[in-house]
């Protein structure tokens, strides 16, 4: 990634705060390697969630420019958005990054 992920200043919610949020319909990364880094990690995300039962943390942000993370374990990529445990959607161009441990 371009840039370092807002580890200190992201607000930690819950994942199943997730579906009351408003995201932008635009892409909040804008450079095509980022955007392919991305989508690289989640699907190692998927991997991690569904062999291992593996959490991270996500880092995304609303439509109001907010930026979030969330400790989850991933379940599944798809082409638009992430299915996280418990059914949770967030969609893939509202995503900063992901920290893996």
């Amino acid at each position: 990634m371009a840039f370092e992920l807002p580890t200190d200043t992201a607000e930690v919610i819950e994942k199943d705060a997730i579906a009351a949020l408003q995201f932008s319909p635009q892409d909040v990364l804008t450079d095509p390697a980022d955007i392919q880094q991305r989508r690289h990690d989640a699907e190692r995300a998927t991997s991690l969630g569904n062999n291992y039962q593996g959490k991270l943390d996500i880092y995304f942000k609303t439509a109001d420019g907010a930026i979030k993370r969330v400790y989850t374990t991933v379940w599944a990529t798809h082409h638009e958005y992430l299915t996280l445990k418990s059914g949770i959607s967030l969609p893939i161009r509202a995503i900063l990054g992901f920290d893996f441990y």
